[in-house]
């Protein structure tokens, strides 16, 4: 029986100078693409299990870290991703990737056996 090793890089965003609050990680991200799948924060909270009054906490650190708004609430529509949301999210997306990709190639490329 052959192994493999698994591995799964999260990419946590910290605000220079602050080691407590992450600006962005796994959690938003899944938020963010949930909200923009569902058009609606309190849907998108509901698929993944998380507290509304959470989503709404991480949202507020995120958009004040990361110095720019993310969703545009449209009462009583629901919500949606700004433009610069929905870049962001594709370039933690395309982060990921790369991180990922990074460590397979190391693992790869080692004689070290598993």
């Amino acid at each position: 029986m052959e192994k493999s090793v698994k591995y799964f890089i999260n990419i946590r965003l910290l605000y220079k100078g602050d080691d407590i609050k992450t600006a962005f990680g796994p959690g938003i991200a899944c938020l963010l693409k949930g909200i923009e799948k569902s058009g609606s924060i309190n849907k998108a909270t509901k698929s993944m299990g998380m507290a509304y009054s959470k989503a709404w906490r991480i949202l507020a650190v995120a958009e004040e870290q990361l110095g720019f708004t993310l969703i545009e609430r449209k009462v009583p529509e629901g919500s949606v991703l700004t433009e610069k949301g929905k870049r962001f999210i594709l370039l933690y997306d395309e982060m990921q990737e790369a991180a990922n990709n990074a460590v397979g190639e190391v693992l790869k490329n080692t004689d070290f056996e598993f």
